[in-house]
């Protein structure tokens, strides 16, 4: 096999996502799987259901899931990769748990993961490796095998990432009508997080230079930069941008990060900017939370305010994507077989850490995370 495209030691990749509801019938139980625990009556999961509701009970996220996997084999077969790819979710069908069994029952023991997530958190990163210990708690207790999961790394700046979303830009400058292109800001949003798990998220090394923000902010500010650059190279003006955010869901008194895209519009109507293009950074497909707080949400918002807005699509199956997942898990495989992998990346930030150290974007109670520094297996809790 030759090197470039040799994968061991994984014998297969796993898309690891957060699942949506495929019908309306399907929104209150899928709700209930994603607030496990914090106690929220079933009236008020219909009330937050209701954005579900809008679009007929059905999330967009698994039919973009089942895209990507189609971009992923097409690849890799393309390409000579001989890496069976599976899909498994956290909160929904087909469920992470009833994919590992799938996998060991198919005879993997070495498992490269991908989550559909780019960036650091505790929500976007370490939950997804509580939840792939809790499914290999289960496999163990089931007297299954117990796979290895390796969690491939954050690729928020991954070339094959960037340069899709540097193009939804351009193509969302240029929807806009033409006396107010050249005006346009860019309003680069990503989900809200408490300000606490944003202040805590990836190493202290990895924050913001002021302290604040921690790895979350600093690695979307990166990311933002890049995009603003590449779209100023293009087009010769130098659009203003800021970092902005949405979907926030925490209780009022709470404090989380600002501002919201719906203020952060009203800002800059008021301010005369004449148009402003939303593109998604922090987002890798069009699920609903694009779907609806941006264009359905901000667009109401902007279009009450007089404002022309575009939305610039998130990367979703772009074929550089697909090809940055090979060139992810070749990489972390030659670092397993003991090489020193080129690892590409844009921007002021280096590539990110291919294991979790210990305290990396913490858990709010200790729980067992696979696929970190402090992970000894299903049948021990971390430090």
């Amino acid at each position: 096999m030759p090197e470039q495209y040799d994968s061991r030691p994984y014998d297969a990749l796993l898309l690891l996502s957060f699942g949506g509801p495929e019908g309306p019938d399907d929104v209150v139980p899928f709700l209930e799987n994603v607030t496990r625990g914090r106690g929220i009556p079933r009236e008020r999961l219909k009330e937050v259901g209701q954005h579900y509701f809008l679009f007929g009970g059905v999330s967009p996220i698994n039919a973009q899931n089942r895209q990507l996997l189609d971009a992923l084999r097409k690849d890799f077969t393309g390409h000579g990769l001989d890496l069976p790819v599976y899909w498994g979710n956290r909160n929904w069908a087909p469920y992470l748990t009833d994919t590992l069994r799938a996998m060991v029952r198919d005879g993997h023991r070495r498992i490269a993961v991908l989550a559909t997530s780019a960036y650091a958190s505790y929500s976007g990163c370490r939950q997804y490796r509580e939840n792939l210990a809790d499914a290999l708690a289960a496999l163990g207790a089931e007297g299954l095998p117990v796979p290895q999961v390796d969690k491939l790394r954050h690729y928020f700046n991954h070339p094959g990432f960037i340069r899709p979303m540097v193009e939804g830009v351009l193509t969302s400058l240029a929807a806009l009508p033409e006396d107010v292109r050249s005006g346009a800001h860019l309003a680069f949003t990503t989900h809200s997080i408490p300000t606490a798990a944003a202040d805590t998220s990836g190493t202290p090394e990895d924050h913001t230079s002021d302290g604040e923000g921690g790895a979350y902010v600093a690695q979307h500010l990166a990311v933002a930069r890049v995009i603003a650059d590449a779209v100023r190279e293009e087009t010769g003006i130098d659009h203003p941008w800021q970092l902005v955010y949405q979907s926030r869901s925490g209780a009022p008194h709470i404090p989380w990060l600002e501002p919201d895209i719906c203020d952060h519009l009203e800002e800059l109507h008021g301010s005369g900017v004449p148009a402003v293009v939303m593109a998604p950074i922090g987002f890798v497909s069009d699920h609903m939370e694009v779907k609806y707080d941006l264009d359905t949400e901000a667009t109401a918002k902007a279009a009450e305010l007089g404002l022309p807005v575009a939305r610039a699509a998130t990367v979703g199956a772009d074929p550089r994507f697909a090809a940055a997942v090979r060139d992810l898990v070749l990489e972390r495989a030659a670092a397993e077989r003991g090489r020193t992998p080129e690892r590409c990346a844009l921007g002021a930030l280096a590539a990110s850490h291919d294991l979790c150290p210990i305290g990396c974007c913490p858990a709010r109670a200790p729980r067992p995370a696979a696929a970190g520094a402090d992970w000894r297996g299903p049948a021990e809790a971390p430090a």
